[in-house]
């Protein structure tokens, strides 16, 4: 996508001798820090980046359209459909920023997180979220289909260090009245990468020795049917030069 400027920072940047390549990137922030939401939530989305002073005006980008907004934030104050998709944002000192994909869901829950993708010791949370915060009861959360944390009354789960034994795909359910509700599943990687960390397919040091010791053994009895082939065949030839005499026992007489 080409990154527009606005004309105070062509000004400015001409006047400085700046490129615009050397200008930094805004930052889109999301308040709350959810990208997924039910309908009918409301989201605040802040651009962080560098002003002029004399011009605090900001770019807003939805789905690449420019809104008509030119405020530091932008409030969604009850969130449809028509308003998924990828937020960019842009101040008068700052390159157009990386998008913000925000999606809107429709349900009575959803599993909500700040981030999905977390490096081993970084902090996990996850949000049961009811549709207009209805009030949930008995709240479960379920990594790979087996239950994880249970609460009475609706609360987050909380890893302060996550590892990758908390990598899955997760979702929750609980009461709402008396019926059971069920959010979509969300996929949690822990590691960054969408492929185990090798040190985490290390085997233990006891099935190492067993597969090495395998391994020995097959690599001796694959010699020892070898030479005793050999030793065959090489046999075979000396037999064949030979007559063979059979005879009766004395008890056969």
């Amino acid at each position: 996508m080409e990154q527009l400027l606005p004309p105070t920072a062509l000004l400015l940047l001409v006047s400085a001798g700046m490129q615009a390549e050397d200008l930094p990137k805004a930052v889109v922030l999301l308040d709350p820090p959810w990208d997924w939401v039910l309908q009918k939530d409301s989201v605040t989305l802040k651009c962080q980046g560098a002003q002029h002073p004399e011009d605090t005006s900001t770019q807003w980008f939805h789905n690449g359209n420019l809104i008509p907004s030119q405020a530091s934030s932008y409030y969604i104050a009850e969130a449809k459909d028509k308003d998924s998709g990828e937020y960019r944002c842009q101040t008068n000192l700052s390159m157009q920023s990386d998008a913000v994909h925000l999606e809107v869901h429709t349900g009575w829950l959803l599993l909500q997180t700040p981030k999905r993708v977390l490096q081993p010791g970084e902090p996990l949370r996850l949000r049961c979220h009811s549709w207009k915060n209805t009030p949930v009861h008995k709240v479960t959360y379920l990594q790979d289909g087996r239950g994880k944390k249970y609460f009475h009354r609706n609360s987050e789960l909380y890893i302060p260090k996550a590892t990758y034994k908390d990598s899955g795909s997760y979702f929750c359910r609980g009461l709402i009245g008396s019926h059971n509700e069920s959010s979509e599943s969300v996929n949690i990687i822990i590691g960054g990468s969408a492929f185990p960390s090798t040190s985490s397919v290390f085997l233990p040091w006891h099935q190492i020795a067993f597969c090495l010791m395998m391994g020995l053994l097959f690599a001796v009895d694959t010699g020892l049917y070898f030479s005793v082939r050999r030793n065959l065949q090489s046999s075979g030839g000396d037999w064949s030069k030979h007559k063979v005499r059979w005879s009766r026992d004395p008890q056969d007489k």
